[in-house]
């Protein structure tokens, strides 16, 4: 029988050489003739260990961490076939620290399985999900997604299964499925992570998703940035229609739905619901005004539903397992688990699915093991380049939609980037404004304006102009955009702005020096 050797193939492990690894290792298999069956897994979610080649043994799955194709004759002359002892080995994955506290969920398949395995997917629990949901109403599994207390993972946090309830009562003769996985938000990468290494959970949420409301055709947007997921949704498409899961008689149940995916072409307002729409419908990224809504008016002018790609792949797991298991985890009116991600000046970056609750502060420090320089820790900033900045003061602040509402931040996707002291909080209070004023859609005069008149604006507030003149003049500004813009575009904008002002106030009281910035 063969050795089981896992090398991932998700873009963060490219990044570092897996594929190198990957080619090392067959060679030197072939060489000494040893038998290996090669898997291209994708990634667990520890990318400090990247690439993190595992080895199926009697005893577990042993890992081997930044493993770089110099290493694989020694590994092979250490026994690692059989979970030998080497300077990269880790142990058993499943029993570090990392993964133990983690709730993982919607990402427990993720590098475990081959991505593009109907048979590994079934084995782990694949399309138990659905085959439940065929065995109920379509009003039932609404229902159901509405008692789990799933909110939108994208940002905005609405109920997912009132969504789908607008959806399914609306008359139309075609409705649409629409996945967002335009994931453009700094220090994100779970969708794209899930996407290149559990595809099928998010084709079998879109089904789900197809079924209950009445639509018979679903479209996964993906950001230009993400070839390899792209590619990997089209192959895991392929493959599910080709087993039957796809297409006029999904699962032999006589209902209908299929799906594609569909390539952006590098715009961050396109993550913005309306503005997708625009796009898959071939014409220009822009926000649409609403009412009506999409739920009501949407692709084509058709009823449709958009859910994240987290939203859709936690489905699976609600309808498998039922909407009470779901709803025991989190807090408050944030229920489930939410997969975050750590990213920036820190020591251990990775994904970390964990129920709502967790603090800033825990995941920084105990998952992230603080910062990479060794410097002192300044800022974590929540949600995406329109998230606010938590000061070290706030850091004991609960990542839950209502406790991160009540701290003046948002939630987002779930991203965290962290800065050290060597940050300048003026400067990405800048960043923020000029960041909005690129990536406006131009529609509306909120946005478009006043994020080019908030660069000067900080600019003068930096140079020591009029200073307390022009604080005033910028927290007019920002009140304007956040009341006034058409998307969350240039109505967040201002929240990363406000929240270096209220924090760190003395960054702005003198000429910014050369220092660390996002851009």
């Amino acid at each position: 029988m063969s050795a089981r050797i896992f090398i991932p193939s998700d873009s963060s492990a490219l990044a570092v050489g897996a594929e190198a690894v990957a080619r090392a290792v067959a060679k030197e298999a072939h060489a000494r003739g040893l038998d290996v069956l090669i898997v291209r897994n994708g990634a667990r979610g520890m990318v400090w260990l990247e690439p993190l080649v595992e080895v199926e043994t009697p005893q577990g799955r042993i890992g081997y961490g930044q493993v770089s194709a110099r290493d694989v004759p020694a590994l092979f002359d250490a026994g690692f076939l059989q979970g030998g002892e080497h300077t990269t080995r880790v142990g058993k994955v499943e029993d570090l620290d990392w993964m133990r506290r983690q709730q993982r969920l919607t990402f427990a398949r993720c590098g475990v399985t081959d991505p593009l395995s109907l048979d590994d997917y079934r084995a782990h629990g694949g399309f138990a999900g659905l085959k439940r949901a065929l065995a109920m109403t379509p009003a039932e599994v609404v229902e159901e997604v509405v008692a789990s207390g799933l909110r939108g993972r994208g940002g905005a946090g609405f109920p997912t299964g009132v969504k789908w309830r607008t959806v399914a009562g609306a008359q139309a003769d075609r409705k649409y499925i629409v996945c967002n996985a335009d994931e453009g938000d700094s220090g994100t990468f779970a969708d794209r992570m899930l996407m290149e290494g559990d595809p099928f959970t998010l084709i079998e949420g879109m089904i789900i998703s197809g079924l209950a409301v009445g639509a018979s055709k679903g479209y996964v947007y993906i950001r230009s940035e993400y070839p390899h997921a792209f590619r990997a949704m089209q192959r895991a498409i392929e493959i599910a229609r080709a087993g039957g899961f796809l297409g006029p008689d999904v699962a032999g149940s006589g209902r209908p739905f299929d799906m594609e995916a569909r390539l952006g072409a590098g715009a961050y307002i396109c993550g913005e619901e309306t503005s997708l729409l625009e796009s898959l419908e071939g014409r220009r990224g822009q926000v649409r005004a609403k009412p009506p809504l999409p739920a009501v008016q949407g692709l084509f002018g058709k009823p449709t539903v958009i859910n994240n790609v987290l939203s859709l792949a936690s489905v699976p797991w609600i309808l498998a397992h039922g909407a009470s298991a779901y709803a025991a985890f989190g807090m408050g009116r944030s229920r489930g688990t939410q997969p975050f991600q750590i990213a920036g000046n820190v020591k251990r970056g990775g994904l970390v699915e964990l129920a709502f609750g967790v603090t800033i502060r825990d995941l920084v420090e105990h998952f992230g093991g603080g910062t990479a320089s060794g410097r002192k820790l300044r800022a974590v900033q929540v949600g995406g380049p329109l998230g606010a900045y938590f000061p070290d003061a706030l850091l004991d602040t609960p990542l839950d939609y209502e406790s991160m509402l009540s701290a003046k931040g948002m939630l987002g996707h779930g991203g965290l980037v962290v800065f050290d002291d060597s940050v300048d909080l003026a400067r990405q209070a800048r960043f923020a404004m000029q960041f909005c004023a690129i990536e406006s859609c131009g529609k509306c005069t909120p946005c478009r304006i006043g994020s080019t008149r908030g660069v000067e604006v900080i600019d003068k507030i930096v140079a020591g102009v009029a200073r307390e003149k022009n604080t005033e003049l910028l927290l007019d500004l920002c009140d304007a955009m956040t009341d006034g813009s058409l998307c969350a575009l240039g109505g967040l904008t201002p929240m990363p702005v406000l929240s270096a002002l209220t924090h760190f106030p003395g960054d702005f009281e003198r000429p910014a020096p050369t220092r660390q910035t996002a851009e």
